[in-house]
């Protein structure tokens, strides 16, 4: 089975994973965002004593604060390095409930079908080949009744101006390079690749950044940065 993942882009977050508990490095913008997508997600789900999975968890920033919410959290990645410091974080933080293994989304449908309560998987769609195959994965490994929530970026001339232009050489907010235009859904796409996967969408949420305060907010902008909560049918 050809793994769903793009070297460069695994390679590309692996030299950055010394940094990624920097709440002033390159991932400031995780940590800024963190606490808004959590209390989204828990509001819609509250997150106590559920089974949660975080695809493409990357340092740990989601997975480490649903555990703290008292989840049981799996957090998988393909990139080794953000993993070992997602789990060193975990050690020294003494975080409980937390576990990460570098295996594959596909991978782990085929081993774990229908066993999580909650599936997240933020920013991370527009940086494989075929995300379409991400979501179908998520579905999989969804309990019937449980939810999935994801993130990404929406393609249009706007998104381009503020997520790459603006954010990445303007503002300098993330390294250059970071997001390729191409690989960026938009949320129609988004909603098929759901809806071929028996999921069910329940509300969306756009993600907004105000350079001047310096402040991110949830509200109903879907133009560049969404979030979609769906369902699996019970």
């Amino acid at each position: 089975m050809t793994i769903n993942a793009d070297p460069q882009e695994l390679a590309k977050f692996g030299e950055l994973a010394h940094r990624w508990w920097d709440t002033e490095s390159e991932f400031k913008p995780l940590h800024q965002i963190n606490p808004l997508r959590l209390a989204w997600i828990d509001g819609l789900c509250p997150l106590a004593g559920l089974r949660a999975l975080d695809v493409g968890c990357g340092g740990g920033i989601l997975a480490d604060s649903m555990a703290r919410k008292g989840a049981q959290v799996l957090g998988i990645d393909l990139s080794t390095k953000p993993l070992k410091v997602a789990q060193l974080h975990a050690m020294e933080a003494g975080t409980e409930g937390v576990d990460y293994r570098e295996v594959a989304v596909e991978a782990l449908a085929a081993e774990q079908p229908a066993s999580f309560d909650v599936v997240t998987c933020m920013e991370m769609l527009e940086h494989v080949p075929d995300p379409a195959s991400v979501v179908q994965a998520c579905a999989t490994l969804v309990k019937p009744g449980g939810w999935v929530f994801m993130s990404t970026l929406n393609r249009n001339l706007k998104s381009f101006m503020l997520a790459i232009v603006g954010a990445e050489y303007v503002l300098k907010m993330l390294p250059a390079g970071t997001h390729e235009y191409a690989r960026f859904i938009k949320p129609s796409e988004l909603a098929q690749y759901c809806r071929d996967a028996g999921l069910d969408l329940h509300s969306s949420k756009g993600l907004t950044f105000n350079p001047l305060t310096q402040h991110y907010a949830l509200g109903t902008d879907t133009d560049v940065n969404y979030l979609i909560a769906l369902r699996k049918p019970a």
